[in-house]
Parts: C-alpha cells; sequence; structure tokens
C-alpha cells in the first residue's frame, strides 16, 4: 500500500556517539532513512547526542535535537514536538532499548505515538532471550541448548547441568556487551554478573558453547504486507565463538552446498514472517560443517552492522528501504536506485566481497588481544573482488595495518610455534595461518586446530603459492596472475627482489547486484585486471563531461580518526558538486555515508595506498584531488600524488610538510616570532635522551606525521626515554620522534578557514583538562570562557599569521597552551580536524562548505560570514568524550598525550553549567547527589603532583554529602584539610584493599591518576580496570572531577535543561524583561510571555531564582495567552519542575494583568495546569494591592492527591518517614500537600525534616510538606517544604490545604476566616460546606528588570 496518510511527523532515535559495537554504520542508516522519510513530505524530528555525524546535519531532519539519549528526555521531547509515530528500527540497539521502554510504561500509548518498522512485541521476540527462545521453538527453529536466566545462582545451576564451556549472552545489549565464553565457575562467576548487570532487564541467556560451527548470516527484508526477500547472505572465516564484528567476512556465503544455503535462507524468510518485522532483520546462524544441523544465534530486528555491510555489498539500500516500508510502502511500490525497477528483488553478485575489522591493539599494546563473543573492533573496511584473494589482500593493504600482502616479519615463526599459536583466536590469526602454510604445515591440520573452512584455507594457500612462485622470479604471464590474484607491485617487487618495470594499470568492474538480468545504473566500482573497464565506459558515455574532483576519504574507522572525517569528506563532496564539478569519492568504509551509492556521482571501493588510487587516477584522470578531509589516510597521499604532478587542491604538499617538519616548522616559529615548547626531533634512543636533559623534565614525546596523538607520552625520567624509544624504534617509524618540554597550561584549540589572504575563525575552544591529555580525550568548550580580550586577540593574531604563511587554502586546526601568561604553539595542522563537525553546528558555519570554496580559489570575503573571528552565538557548547574501555580487557583508562576516546557528544545550553551537565548526562555519568545515592562515596588515590590539588576536589565531594575514601598518602592531605577520609589499603597491602572496596558497591566515583600506567600488573592500573568493569567513573584528571563535582552540586536535571533545536537556535544573546513580584514573601520573577518568547523557564528558573548568583526568587513564572481563561500561568520551582498551582503567584499575576491593563475588570479567569482559577482583585488608586482566589474544591481522595495509602481520606494516619512516626493529612489543591500538626513550629528542623518527606515514596510525584502550629480555632502558623524548591516564605496552596487539614482534624471550623501565619506574612483562607476554598492576600511588585541569556 501507499505511503499511510496518518503519519505526518516522524520521530528518529539515533544511535548515539561512536561506541565499539555500534559505529558508523547508524550514521549511515539514519542519514539514509532521514532523507527517505523528507522525500515523501513527513516532518522528521531527528534525536542524536553524536555531534560528529552526517546525520545531525541541518540539512536531514527538520527539528534535530543533539541531546542526551536517556529516557527522561526522550520523553520531554516527544511531549514538545507531538510526532505521531517513532522510527525505532534505525538506532541500534540504544534506538531499540529506548524505544522499548518508551512502549512498555505505556508513554508512547499516552502520547498518542505509533512505533514504526517494529512492534514491542516483535522486538520482545526478538532481544528478550526467553521469549525469542519460545518463538523460535514455535515455529521449528533448532536453538541451542540454553537458559534464561535472572541469577548467577541459576547460571550457575544450568552450568552443573549442562557442563562447560558456555556462552552468556545478555538481553539489550549492543556488541556482545557482557558476554563472553566461559570455561568453569570462576569465569561464570565474573562474565554472568557483569552480564546481569550491564542488560537493562537483568536476564542473560546461559548457552551450550558450539564453538567451530559454521557462522551464516542472512540480510532479509519484509514489508506490512508479508512480502519477503533475502539481500545477502554472509558467512564469517571464523567459526562460532568470535562475536561477527570481530571476524573477517565474506559474502555472499561461499562455502555452502546449494541445500544448506537453500535450508538456512528458508529459517531467515520463516523467522522474519513470524516475528512480523516489517524493514531490515539480521538472522545469526550456526551451521554444523558436519551435517545439516543448524541452529538460530540470535536475530536482530533492525538496521545492524550486518545490514550496513549487506547494503555495500549488493549496493541495495536498506535503510532507505526499511524507512519507506515503515510508513505504509510495500517492496514492489519502492523503486530501487540501482536497477531503477522495483526493490522487490533479491541481488545476485558476481563478485566477492571482503570484510575486514580494524582493531586498536596498535593504540593499546598492553591490552588482552584475545577475541571472543564480545567485540573489539572500532572499525572495519570492505574490499571487493572477482575471487576472494583479490578480495581478502585488498582488504589487508586497506586495514591500514602496515602491510602489503599476508607476510610480515612479525608473523614470521617455526612451524610447531605458528601452529601452536593458532590455537589462540586472536586478531592476528590470519596472518599466523598465513605463516603456518609458509612453513609446510596443511590446510587439514590448520582447520583441525582452528575450525576455519578448508575453502577458505586453500584459498589463502593459494595466496602463499603465488608468493613462493614470485620468489623465484617472475614473467609476464606470472605477473598477470599475481595482479588478478590482488597483488601490489611493492608485494610483488617484495617477494621477488625484482623492480616492476611496466606496472599493469587496472580497469574497473561496475558493481552489477542483477548479475546481468537488469541493467544497473549506479556508478558504484570495484579494480579488476580484466580487460573491459566499465567506469571508463561510463565515464565515456556521459551525456555532458564536467570538470572531475576526486575526494580521498578517510579509511577505517579508528580511534584518533573517527567520524568527523567522514563528515568532512561527504560535505566536500557536496560543496564541489554545488559549485558545477563531477566529484569521485575513493574510500574502504562500508559504514559511512561518503561511501552511500549516491553521495557522489562515482564511487570507487578501493584501499588508499598509492598504487590502487593510481589505478583510479589513470581511468578518471581529474582536473584535481582533495586530500584535506580525509585525516591522516589521505594526507599521507600527498607526497605521492604531488610527485604524479596532480593539482592538489588547497593547501600544497610542501606547506603540510611545512607544519609537520620540526626544523622547517620551527623556522617559521621563529621567523613570525611565535613561541613554542623547546624541543628538538631525534632519530636514537641516546639522542633522545640527551634532549631530555637539556630541555628537563617532563617532556612530551611523539613520532611526526600522526593523528590521535598515537605513540604520545609524558616522559617524567629517563628510564620512561628509553621504553619509550625501544618501542617505537621497533615499530620501523621513519620520521623523527618529536621531544617538546611538557607545559601544563591552558590547552586552547582554533579551527580556521583561510583563503590565501585572509582567515575566518568561527570559533575558539578550551579544554577542561590542562595540557598533557589529548585534545580529542579532552572536554571541550566553545566558546573559550577563560580568555582575556588581549589573548583573543593574540590567538586571532597568531592563527592568521601561521595560515597565511603556510599558504594555507582551506581548513586549518592549530592547538596552544597558555602557560605563565604566554601562548605557545603546540601544533599546527592545515587540514580538517575532529572538531570541525560541532562548531559547524554550533556556529552555523559551513566549515567545509567555506573551506572547500576557498580550495577552488573563492575569496571568504565572497562568502557572507566575514573574516576574523566570527561572532559568538546565544549558546555554549561542551564536547565530551565517549571511551570503549569496558570491551578492551587489560586496558588502562588513565587519559594523557596518547587519545583513547572512540567517540563524542554535545552538550548545548546558555550556560557553561548547564551545557556541561548536559554533556556529562549524554556521556553516560549519572551525575548522582549523595542524598540520593545508594552507595554515597568517592575514592581517592593521585600521584604525588597533584597532591598539592587534590583537596579542593576532595572538598567538593565532602560538601556534597559523600563520604570519602583514599589511599594513605592522599588521604593524608585530605585529613589535613579537615576532612575525614577513610584510608584504604593498598592491592599488596592487605586482602581488603582496594578492589575490595570497589567491589563493595559503596563507590559512587573515582579519582585516580598515576606518573606511570599502561602495564597491566600496576596497582593504578588495576584499580582503574576494576571500576571499568563496575560501571564506575573513573576520572583521571584533577580539572575532569572538579567539572563531574560541579555539575553534581547544579540544580540542572534531565527534567529542566533546555531542549536545543539546532535548526532553530537562537543567533545572539536576548534581552527579556521581568517583574518581581511577591505574595507574603512568596517571591516569583514574572515574563509576560505574551510579548516575548520563552523557550527554556526551566533553565531559567535555575539560573535566575538563585538568591546569591541570580536575581533571586522561589522560581519564574510565565504570564501566557489562554485560549480558556483570560491569560494562562506557569509557575516554575527552583529545581525547574513544573508546578500545578501556586496560590501567591495567581494573586501577583492577576496583580500583572490588572495594573497592565491587559484585563480590565475585577473578576478574571486564569488557567493553571490544575484548572481555571476565578480571581477577585482588590485596588487602590487603580492599582492591585491583593486578591481573592477560589482556588477550587480540596481532593481528599488519596489516589487523586496522590498518595500511596488505602481509605477514603487520610486524615491524621500514622505514617514512618525517615524513621519516624507522623499523623499525617494528605490534600491536593490542584499539587500534593502533607500536613502534619507539631507543637511549635519555630524551632522544627525543616531542612532535615522536609526532604524526607518531598522524596518519600508514599508521594509518587513527590509532595509539598506543611508542618502547622495551631494557635486557636481561627489562626494557624506555618512553616513550608516546598517539592522543588526547599522552604519558601509562603505557599498560597500549602495554607488552602493547613486550613483543609485543620478543619478535616477539628482544629477549625468551615465557612469561617482561618488566618494562616506565614514567614513573610498572613494569608485569609475560608473552606465552605461545597468544598471549595477561597484566599485572601497581598501582591505586590518589587521591581521590573531586564536579563540577557
Amino acid at each position: 500500500m501507499p505511503l499511510n496518510k496518518s503519519i505526518r511527523k516522524v520521530m528518529v532515535i539515533g544511535s548515539g556517539p561512536i561506541v565499539i559495537g555500534q559505529a558508523a554504520e547508524f550514521d549511515y542508516a539514519g542519514t539514509q532513512a532521514c532523507r527517505a522519510l523528507k522525500e515523501d513530505g513527513l516532518e522528521v524530528v531527528l534525536v542524536n547526542s553524536n555531534p560528529a555525524t552526517i546525520m545531525t546535519d541541518s540539512a536531514m531532519a527538520d527539528r534535530i535535537y543533539i541531546e542526551p539519549l536517556t529516557l527522561p528526555v526522550i520523553k520531554r521531547i516527544i511531549e514538545k514536538e507531538r510526532p505521531d509515530s517513532l522510527l525505532s528500527t534505525l538506532g541500534g540497539q540504544t534506538g531499540l532499548t529506548l524505544s522499548m521502554q518508551l512502549a512498555k510504561d505505556g508513554f508512547l500509548e499516552q502520547m498518542g505515538v505509533r512505533l514504526l518498522g517494529a512492534n514491542p512485541e516483535t522486538i520482545d521476540k526478538a532481544e528478550d532471550r526467553q521469549l525469542f527462545k519460545d518463538t523460535m521453538e514455535s515455529i521449528n527453529q533448532p536453538c541451542i541448548p540454553s537458559r534464561v536466566v535472572t541469577t548467577l545462582e541459576d547460571a550457575l545451576a544450568f552450568a552443573r547441568e549442562i557442563g562447560y564451556p558456555l556462552i552468556i549472552r545478555p538481553a539489550f545489549t549492543l556488541g556482545g556487551s557482557g558476554g563472553g565464553i566461559v570455561n568453569n565457575d570462576e569465569e561464570m562467576r565474573d562474565v554472568a554478573v557483569n552480564g546481569l548487570r550491564l542488560s537493562p532487564i537483568g536476564q542473560i541467556l546461559v548457552e551450550k558453547c558450539i564453538a567451530g560451527w559454521k557462522e551464516i548470516e542472512f540480510e532479509v527484508m519484509r514489508d506490512g504486507a508479508g512480502n519477503v526477500i533475502t539481500i545477502c547472505s554472509m558467512e564469517n572465516l571464523d567459526p562460532v565463538g568470535i562475536h561477527t564484528g570481530d571476524s573477517i567476512v565474506v559474502a555472499p556465503a561461499v562455502t555452502l552446498a546449494d541445500k544448506e544455503y537453500q535450508m538456512l535462507r528458508t529459517a531467515a524468510l520463516d523467522i522474519i514472517s513470524a516475528l512480523k518485522v516489517e524493514g531490515g532483520c539480521n538472522c545469526q546462524f550456526a551451521l554444523n560443517p558436519e551435517s545439516f544441523e543448524y541452529a538460530v544465534i540470535e536475530v536482530n530486528p533492525r538496521v545492524s552492522r550486518s545490514s550496513a555491510l549487506a547494503s555495500k555489498a549488493t549496493g541495495y539500500p536498506i535503510a532507505k528501504v526499511a524507512a519507506k516500508i515503515a510508513i505504509g510502502y510495500n517492496l514492489n511500490e519502492i523503486s530501487n536506485a540501482i536497477t531503477g525497477k522495483s526493490a522487490c528483488f533479491e541481488p545476485a553478485l558476481d563478485y566477492v566481497v571482503v570484510k575486514l575489522p580494524k582493531w586498536p591493539f596498535d593504540k593499546f599494546v598492553y591490552a588482552k588481544r584475545q577475541l571472543g563473543t564480545q567485540m573489539q573492533a572500532t572499525g572495519e573496511v570492505m574490499a571487493i573482488g572477482a575471487t576472494f584473494e583479490e578480495a581478502l589482500l585488498k582488504a589487508v593493504r586497506g586495514a591500514e595495518i602496515g602491510l602489503k600482502s599476508l607476510y610480515s616479519p612479525k608473523y614470521d615463526f617455526p612451524r610447531e610455534e605458528a601452529l601452536t599459536r593458532l590455537t589462540e583466536t586472536t586478531d592476528e590469526r590470519l596472518f599466523i595461518v598465513a605463516d603456518a602454510l609458509r612453513k609446510g604445515a596443511s590446510p587439514q591440520e590448520i582447520h583441525a586446530l582452528t575450525k576455519i573452512d578448508l575453502w577458505f584455507l586453500y584459498k589463502i594457500q593459494n595466496i602463499i603459492d603465488m608468493e613462493n612462485a614470485l620468489k623465484q622470479g617472475f614473467d609476464q604471464q606470472l605477473y598477470l596472475s599475481a595482479k588478478r590474484m590482488g597483488f601490489l607491485d611493492a608485494a610483488i617487487e617484495e617477494f621477488s627482489g625484482r623492480k616492476v618495470e611496466e606496472p599493469a594499470t587496472a580497469v574497473f568492474k561496475m558493481v552489477d547486484t542483477c548479475a546481468a538480468e537488469f541493467s544497473a545504473q549506479t556508478p558504484y566500482f570495484y579494480s579488476s585486471f580484466e580487460e573491459e573497464n566499465e567506469a571508463a565506459e561510463f565515464i565515456q558515455e556521459l551525456p555532458e563531461r564536467k570538470r572531475t574532483v576526486i575526494v580521498f576519504g578517510s579509511g577505517p574507522i579508528r580511534i584518533g580518526q573517527g567520524i568527523e572525517f567522514d563528515y568532512a569528506s561527504v560535505h566536500c563532496v557536496w560543496a564541489l558538486k554545488n559549485a558545477g564539478f563531477e566529484v569521485v569519492i575513493v574510500n574502504n568504509n562500508p559504514e559511512t555515508v561518503s561511501t552511500d551509492f549516491d553521495t557522489a556521482d562515482r564511487l570507487y571501493f578501493e584501499p588508499l595506498t598509492p598504487e590502487d588510487v593510481r589505478n583510479v587516477l589513470e581511468t578518471e584522470k581529474p582536473w584535481g584531488v582533495v586530500v584535506a578531509f580525509g585525516g591522516q589516510t589521505a594526507i599521507k597521499l600527498t607526497k605521492f600524488l604531488s610527485e604524479r604532478g596532480e593539482n592538489i587542491l588547497g593547501t600544497s604538499a610542501d606547506s603540510i610538510d611545512r607544519a609537520e617538519d620540526r626544523e622547517r616548522f620551527d623556522a617559521l616559529l621563529e621567523e613570525l616570532n611565535i613561541k613554542r615548547p623547546q624541543g628538538h626531533s631525534v632519530k636514537d634512543a641516546s639522542s633522545a635522551l640527551a634532549v631530555a636533559a637539556e630541555i628537563g623534565y617532563p617532556v612530551l614525546l611523539r613520532p611526526s606525521y600522526v593523528l590521535g596523538g598515537q605513540n604520545m607520552i609524558i616522559a617524567f625520567n629517563d628510564s620512561d626515554v628509553k621504553e619509550y624509544m625501544q618501542i617505537i624504534l621497533s615499530q620501523g617509524i621513519e620520521n623523527p620522534v618529536l621531544i617538546d618540554k611538557y607545559l601544563m597550561g591552558l590547552e586552547i584549540e582554533v579551527d580556521g578557514i583561510c583563503d590565501g589572504e585572509d582567515v575566518l575563525i568561527p570559533g575558539i575552544m578550551e579544554h577542561i583538562e590542562r595540557a598533557g591529555v589529548h585534545s580529542g580525550d579532552s572536554i571541550s568548550v566553545y566558546p573559550a570562557y577563560n580568555l582575556s580580550d588581549r589573548m583573543v586577540s593574540r590567538i586571532v593574531d597568531c592563527t592568521r599569521r601561521l595560515a597565511l604563511a603556510l599558504n594555507t587554502k582551506g581548513l586549518i586546526n592549530i592547538q596552544y597552551v597558555i602557560y605563565n601568561e604566554q601562548l605557545y604553539v603546540i601544533e599546527v595542522n592545515p587540514r580538517s580536524s575532529r572538531t570541525v563537525p560541532y562548531i559547524s553546528k554550533v556556529t552555523g558555519v559551513p566549515m567545509v562548505a567555506l573551506a572547500t570554496r576557498a580550495m577552488l580559489g573563492e575569496k571568504l570575503y565572497d562568502m557572507g560570514y566575514g573574516t576574523g573571528l566570527y561572532p559568538q552565538g546565544a549558546y555554549f557548547a561542551v564536547k565530551v568524550p565517549i571511551f570503549s574501555f569496558e570491551k578492551l580487557a587489560n586496558v588502562d583508562s588513565h587519559l594523557g598525550p596518547e587519545m583513547k576516546s572512540t567517540g563524542e557528544v554535545l552538550g548545548l545550553a546558555g550556560t557553561l553549567e548547564e551545557a556541561l551537565y548536559k554533556g556529562l548526562i549524554a556521556a553516560g555519568y549519572k551525575l548522582r547527589k549523595a542524598v540520593s545515592s545508594s552507595k554515597k562515596g568517592v575514592f581517592l588515590s593521585v600521584r604525588d603532583s597533584d597532591k598539592q590539588e587534590i583537596a579542593a576536589v576532595a572538598k567538593k565531594f565532602y560538601d556534597l554529602g559523600f563520604k570519602l575514601y583514599a589511599t594513605a598518602g592522599t588521604a593524608r592531605i585530605i585529613s589535613a584539610s579537615g576532612m575525614e577520609a577513610e584510608i584504604v589499603s593498598k592491592i599488596h597491602e592487605s586482602d581488603v584493599n582496594t578492589l575490595t572496596l570497589i567491589e563493595s558497591g559503596k563507590i559512587d566515583y573515582l579519582i585516580s591518576t598515576s606518573a606511570k600506567g599502561r602495564l597491566p600488573g600496576r596497582d593504578s592500573v588495576k584499580i582503574r580496570r576494576k571500576a571499568v568493569e563496575r560501571s564506575i567513573p573513573c576520572l583521571t584528571s584533577i580539572d575532569t572531577a572538579h567539572a563531574v563535582a560541579d555539575s553534581i552540586k547544579s540544580r540542572y536535571s534531565e527534567m529542566n535543561f533546555e531542549l536545543v533545536d539546532i535548526n532553530h537556535m537562537r543567533t545572539k544573546r536576548t534581552q527579556l524583561k521581568f517583574t518581581k513580584m511577591h505574595g507574603c514573601g512568596n517571591d516569583y520573577i514574572y515574563f509576560n510571555a505574551f510579548e516575548q518568547r520563552i523557550d527554556n523557564p526551566e533553565g531559567l528558573s535555575i539560573r535566575l531564582a538563585d538568591r546569591h548568583f541570580g536575581v533571586g526568587g522561589d522560581g519564574v513564572v510565565l504570564i501566557c495567552p489562554s485560549s480558556k481563561a483570560d491569560a494562562k500561568m506557569r509557575m516554575f520551582n527552583l529545581d525547574g519542575s513544573e508546578g500545578k498551582m501556586c496560590g501567591n503567584a495567581s494573586r501577583c499575576v492577576a496583580k500583572y494583568l490588572f495594573d497592565n491593563r491587559m484585563v480590565n475588570k475585577e473578576v478574571m479567569t486564569l488557567e493553571t495546569l490544575s484548572g481555571i482559577k476565578s480571581i477577585r482583585v482588590y485596588a487602590q488608586n487603580g492599582v492591585a494591592t491583593s486578591a481573592q482566589v477560589n482556588m477550587g474544591a480540596a481532593e481528599l481522595r488519596p489516589e487523586n492527591i496522590p498518595v500511596k495509602l488505602e481509605g477514603d481520606k487520610i486524615i491524621g494516619r500514622r505514617v514512618n518517614i525517615g524513621g519516624e512516626d507522623y499523623d499525617i493529612t494528605c490534600v491536593s489543591m490542584g499539587n500534593p500537600h502533607c500536613v502534619v500538626f507539631v507543637d511549635s513550629v519555630d524551632f522544627f528542623p525543616l531542612e532535615k525534616i522536609g526532604p524526607q518527606f518531598e522524596h518519600d515514596e508514599l508521594f509518587p510525584e513527590r509532595v509539598n510538606a506543611e508542618f502547622i502550629q495551631v494557635i486557636d480555632r481561627s489562626t494557624l502558623k506555618m512553616r513550608v517544604w516546598e517539592r522543588g524548591s526547599g522552604e519558601t516564605w509562603a505557599c498560597g496552596t500549602g495554607a488552602c490545604a493547613a486550613a483543609v487539614a485543620a478543619v478535616e482534624n477539628g482544629f477549625c471550623d468551615k465557612n469561617a476566616d482561618i488566618t494562616v501565619k506565614l514567614l513573610g506574612g498572613e494569608l485569609k483562607i475560608r473552606y465552605t460546606d461545597t468544598g471549595e476554598v477561597y484566599m485572601t492576600g497581598n501582591a505586590v511588585k518589587v521591581f521590573d528588570g531586564t536579563v540577557i541569556i
């Protein structure tokens, strides 16, 4: 059927930051889906916390919220935007889990929002391990023997019943998080407890391990009419037991007999039909290689990592088609972009695709490299070839692991050692397989050890046989055979010892997923050494030939070079197309938007090596090439391209070298009179020691020409330098090592755009952490907030002069450090940086588009954004890094100059405090306040150089109510500052030590710094690893700890911070007029919302109502238009929560309306959240002085208050709150009240008792607590604790509730005026026979004012 006409506004939940297990594939899928929805004229609301993605670009959706992906925030956005539908299947596990939570608690039904793509029942059947098992059994699909458990005891019982080894699979987690293979009870305890903790529903599947079976995947699609198709089959080279994200994957499945293929295909289609998935679905099977026995491993009823691979392998736009199905279309109604015909067809491949994971072990040299059921890869490459051998070799060289082939001296072992190593499932096993084959081991021997299918082993043997043949020399025929097998010329020369005199040039084949059944229309190519060049033919047949520009992508996602560079590459492509060029992309990452079939005019899915690039250049003959946006991957091609004479658009190869080469760069700085930390470049250990002695420790060591701070450390002594140089030189790094004096100052980062004559600086960023923590791992703030005007001018001047001196054309990124009031340059990168996406989004400056235009010769002056420092906007933006330490065993989480983060989130708000809070929440920090925390403890252990600063951090947590624990040296410093700290033994000192403390559950935060780290055996590393395993925030910088403590102290919460739609941001700070008014001392800040727009009253209340740092008051009140009454009142408490009613405020609102002639009558109506109130104004000389409010009927039924007690009324009911017994009376006056009669209110400990009442579980919506002293039958004395505000001087609804309670308890009379004495004055209350309550009191204007937000 066509588009469902009842769908008009769709919310899409993204997957959040890049983490191991959930990477850029969801940026690609979400982008494709959002565009598909907009094609049909639907309004799209996108929520995603990741600022680095194309998905969160302004053009992708009508409204875009870069906000924390938490349940309260998503609910608030739904309440604000009112979508009619929610698309749940394009945000990975994050989006799916949030959608399920929204559906299960009834929120979606309450808001009238339907779930698209998969209903809750479908998701449950796939994700809930027991329901999944039951569903598979109901359709006769075999499952592996298993049991779903919710306790460790049940897991151990099943293990005793069935025996080890077992696989643990937590429910509703991503990338196999918390899972693993266990071989005994001890391993079971570790893995099962962790899995139960990480599962959102506390459930794990304990499954018999069938390691050694083949793992097969099918990507299938179903529409609402029940049409089902298979899009792609995929096969893991590794057998079951290694997560598919960590396995080499081949498409299509190549080792299956037809019967096996048809059996599993049928099973996949039966499963998607039984689950009633509408859209894409991934089915994973285990197949016994000795029989036709198989089992269903798991089903993902959503777009997944495998979906991205299947989509790129086949060219079938899975995410786009899934989005179309979700909004009502059937498969036969959707056009496929490749064939131009119906999407209801099954792709057929006449080529082989190989996916090779990209692991982070080059960054984490001490990490445990063992692979299992928990994913550890950060990214992947994909290669296409006519044969498996060709595709595999392309993938290996494209993974950027320093290999040209399957050979490396690192993997050159004696035969027996190679065979022994094959029993270890590490990331290096492919190369050890090749080594074993070289040493004469047979495929059968290797198969027996690894269970890798013999088909793959014979193919790898073919590669080894070719290596051996090349070692004997080569003729033209053997050379061409090697080329067809995928060998680079450089590899052929290496094996043969001969130079290739006449290099062969590849041709390009079009990705034809129809096996020639239909004509393919998509210009999507892969290289081959055959005869016909389909790319050249395609170009020749173009009706109009424009100038061509090739944009080189950034390759696989890895730590230090992430999705930000794909963002920049895509924007460059778009800008070039807008400028009238034909644009070609060369890249090999299947997860990205850049490799989508319709991003560029032509796509070459090729490794980014000089030889592979040369082949593309020979076919395309471009007018120009772009390397500036592809990170270090593309930059490394600069020299090769320059030597070829290619027209490199933008900054020249020489200028790039001038910025990277130490001596040339130092000469430039000397010429410009710009300071940098003292340092030199060295090439051996003795020179390094000499330089370190000359400039003094600590020193910073790093190789030149790196990205992401790879192999960068701070050395504190000679032994550190020796260890570092030994490691670095063993890696064969050709470029010099740079040694700089380490200055621990304020780090500043600047992104600029230069046209060769002038510079535009969109923004200056400041890092929360001082220099020494890599910029990618720092919390980054825009705009910089600690800089004087003089320093800003200096930074702008230095940036301009550096950019012009380097002849920059395009983007430039400069990092500075301010130390002792002096500005030093740390490094200059004349290319795109990882901060470009977020600065572009928060400033509104399209940085990549402008840079591309500058590269083409346009001048900044003509682009409309000016030059110099771009004016600051109305928001602070805080970028917070995201880490994946929990996925990597033995990796130290201590931050330093080498980058460790995998992704980032953004906090965007009007103040730094609020933006920082949002950023930390989005990054997963719980920011628990001690009063509501179940643990209430902070553990501190810091290095000597941090001890002078630790007391100030400890004081912040101490004042917040946390108990302090510390190792002896740190505890002495804390105690000397007047705080109590419990001393905890170090690991080697006692059996009761830091590790047992962390395991006890008493710790909320851990602050740990050490001069040395990395080695897994060190105490400090063990402590930090234990914190990671227990999901306890581990803060390894004093500055980060300060930021976290400040955010805990703030009054912001997920319920009150501003929700910012980046497509409709304020462009500048605005002035708001307000009036300060009070009724009996209950003072609020009033805003006339008839005349001015208030975007975030919740946050405004927190900022302005603070009595020390703001205007001061009990909250904020908005006076708004109403369609039901003369006006509408919205009241916000000190904590930003919205109150349903405030009697004192309603009188002040009436006064404001009357005095300002907005309502010209003495009796008016006011709309509130608790109904419409009638108010009579009493005036003197035309000015209202007091008012009487008909507060409506008092509500005494407990379910309507609400209070969790049985009975018709709660009058004088004895309850226990905070360990004490009280006689309470409960009343609602539009908001909940609990009244307690006491002998005296003057000395009542309200500050202690009030919060206990407010937060007691008896009151599901919290409660206002009134403590009443009866003076006589017509007089009460009252103190009140208001929910969200604390003690206030008066509370109108509270006074009404007090009078009602006094009458109901027999202390006062109905129909009589009762005077309620409050701290701020007196109110007259009358409780009538009809149940209505009237309140009379003053209304006083204090002053008018203006605030800038």
